[in-house]
């Protein structure tokens, strides 16, 4: 796992019934997947405009909301994105897709149809806080899939509708013994108490995509979650 930058918010935002007048700093995560083969990047990072200048990156000062954004380094200064054979995108939320600016243009993109298709709508850009800056560049990279699909075709890595935080999240997941949740749950224990963020595409559709992959933890699979200060530190990870 890389670290690719942190979010400062709320409390409360983030975590139903949690203080709106407690911040929280959490950490920003990309992962590298090795196959013997392929080398699989999963989401970007921000782009370093949305901690310097969001104002300057997306139009407006308020593009961030609530939100502010800080990145030691970004995902093109820790990893050489010309060794990276494809990127999985979980969603399309700027902390998540806004490094595909630095990505060669021969490297293809995979997202679920659904989000793609929610990413070039007015009324939903507008419902979940896409911002198009961060992707209207990568159309022609783009690999749409929809639902559960194997990536490789050799069922060593498949991607997992899990949608209601956004239209079309997908998890990933790798082996048998690990899920990368994106952001089904922000914590680890939302996969249990279901405390959400504040906003979603669909609460209903995002509490069932929890129950499946709870259901997967708990016949032990490592499943990691979005943002939580806890568990997720820089390193390989282990499962």
């Amino acid at each position: 796992m890389l670290n690719v930058g942190w979010l400062t918010v709320a409390a409360g935002i983030v975590r139903r019934d949690e203080a709106l007048d407690k911040p929280v700093r959490l950490p920003i995560p990309a992962y590298v997947v090795e196959t013997a083969e392929r080398r699989i990047l999963v989401d970007t990072g921000p782009h370093p405009g949305a901690a310097d200048d969001p104002a300057d990156r997306y139009g407006t000062a308020h593009a961030l909301g609530p939100f502010r954004v800080e990145q030691d380094a970004g995902i093109h200064e820790q990893i050489d994105l010309a060794t990276i054979d494809m990127v999985v995108l979980t969603h399309l939320h700027y902390d998540h897709a806004g490094g595909l600016a630095f990505l060669p243009s021969s490297v293809p993109v995979v997202v679920q149809r659904r989000e793609w298709e929610a990413a070039h709508d007015d009324a939903a850009i507008a419902r979940n806080f896409f911002l198009p800056a961060d992707y209207d560049s990568i159309g022609k990279q783009v690999v749409l899939v929809d639902g559960d699909h194997d990536l490789l075709g050799d069922g060593s890595i498949r991607l997992l509708s899990t949608p209601g935080h956004t239209p079309g999240h997908q998890s990933v997941r790798v082996g048998e013994g690990l899920v990368i949740g994106g952001d089904v749950t922000h914590f680890a224990s939302g996969l249990d108490d279901h405390r959400f963020p504040a906003f979603a595409d669909d609460f209903a559709a995002q509490t069932a995509s929890a129950e499946r992959l709870r259901t997967l933890r708990d016949v032990g699979v490592v499943v990691r979650p979005g943002h939580d200060p806890a568990v997720l530190m820089a390193g390989p990870v282990p499962f």
